[in-house]
């Protein structure tokens, strides 16, 4: 807590000023953390003083309430060309600093900050180039230089208290380990925490996520008496999205039904734990002999939802053999055809490819080709024909994101794919 107190002090969080008229003071609370190691063991104990954000009224206490973090997909595309490039890798916590004023600073010596995500700074070009990639506290530092690692550490403590934690190995829950054949990802402390507290952890097992054919509503079962365990339960589990692509649909399916989950849900729910309980070491391989290429699989489950008839977007994509993004996500609106629905995905997953096609060139990459793979026929026609475009005055928008004559403008040697298989 005396540590907590000093920082702000030394960093200048506040001013002491007289209270205006009218106005009333805002109150604080300590928040306690056991920061642990990736092997379990306690690493450091950490205090937060924090205001009570929920005594304040908007556009009287406070204006912006957004404080920039960094994309997970950014993280995952970093360590993804890490593994490629060779990068060295290095963590630094720092001391409660305030993004702008940790901006402004890199700023004032010559980064140059992403414009696809404003917590990736950059410094250099070419061979002697090096990233720094903001998380509220935590920063990771890659270059092919140690050289340039090392100045920018210097220059980062010269500038604030930061404490050095070496080598990536823990971040954010997600464990590191470096191999020849490139960088693992997994999150096995976070999955065994997840099954012990809900004593799972000896469950039977089960092959599938997901029951097959399984279609949940909104009424299946009995409603549950206390829904906040279920609701709970589905929040730790959609941090665990992040590395398992897997259960990503399972979760964002069982996510509809918090207002009001009931009993089939829940049984769903158990099912899926009993899945994580067989894939605990599950994760993610950055492969380090992977083409700096962009490739989107796509698809879409026509009028998936019973209650709402509406359709779901799947997509995941790869930078070379490492998967980096991927979403499984109910469309806004309700489509009336199988075509209209994977001509809607493919338009979401365009807009994807299209945003990590401008971060990788604030990484300073060059991609040899991006491509989408879709297995409609139908859909890969209208895409292909402006005719068909013209038609479609029901989704022109969509038809417009997705013209092949407006990708090939935008990303250069973009191709469609017709067999994924």
């Amino acid at each position: 807590m005396d540590e907590e107190l000093q920082a702000m002090e030394d960093t200048n969080n506040w001013s002491l000023v007289p209270l205006p008229a009218g106005k009333h003071t805002i109150g604080c609370r300590w928040v306690y953390k056991v920061k642990c190691k990736a092997d379990g063991f306690v690493d450091r104990y950490k205090a937060r003083l924090g205001a009570k954000g929920y005594t304040q009224q908007a556009g009287i206490d406070f204006n912006d309430k957004f404080s920039p973090v960094a994309k997970l997909t950014t993280v995952r595309v970093l360590l993804s060309l890490a593994a490629i490039n060779k990068w060295s890798l290095l963590q630094i916590d720092a001391f409660r600093q305030w993004f702008c004023k940790f901006s402004s600073a890199l700023l004032n010596h010559h980064f140059k900050q992403s414009r696809r995500d404003y917590s990736l700074f950059t410094y250099g070009s070419g061979d002697q180039i090096v990233y720094l990639l903001v998380y509220v506290d935590d920063i990771i530092l890659a270059s092919t230089s140690k050289d340039m690692l090392y100045n920018l550490q210097k220059l980062l403590e010269s500038l604030f208290k930061l404490k050095i934690l070496g080598d990536l190995k823990y971040f954010l829950g997600l464990e590191l380990a470096r191999l020849d054949e490139g960088i693992l990802l997994s999150q096995r402390k976070y999955t065994l925490s997840i099954l012990e507290d809900t004593n799972f952890a000896e469950s039977k097992l089960t092959s599938l996520p997901m029951e097959p054919n399984l279609r949940l509503s909104s009424s299946d079962g009995e409603l549950l008496k206390d829904p906040a365990s279920y609701r709970r339960l589905i929040g730790r589990l959609m941090y665990l999205t992040i590395l398992r692509p897997n259960i990503t649909y399972t979760v964002s399916t069982l996510s509809q039904f918090l207002s009001q989950p009931h009993s089939a849900h829940l049984h769903a729910l158990h099912h899926l734990l009993r899945y994580i309980r067989g894939t605990i070491g599950q994760g993610l391989l950055f492969s380090a002999n992977s083409e700096k290429r962009l490739m989107a699989y796509v698809d879409a489950n026509w009028a998936d939802c019973p209650d709402t008839r509406q359709s779901v977007t799947g997509f995941c994509v790869f930078i070379g053999d490492s998967l980096v993004a991927w979403r499984s996500k109910k469309q806004a609106t309700v489509s009336r055809s199988s075509t209209e629905s994977e001509y809607r995905a493919m338009a979401v997953a365009t807009a994807e490819l299209t945003w990590l096609k401008g971060l990788l060139f604030d990484f300073q990459i060059d991609i040899l080709s991006s491509m989408l793979f879709c297995d409609s026929q139908s859909a890969i026609h209208i895409a292909s024909n402006p005719t068909f475009m013209r038609e479609l005055s029901t989704y022109k928008w969509t038809a417009t994101l997705c013209s092949k004559r407006w990708l090939r403008s935008l990303l250069g040697s973009f191709m469609f794919g017709r067999n994924i298989n």
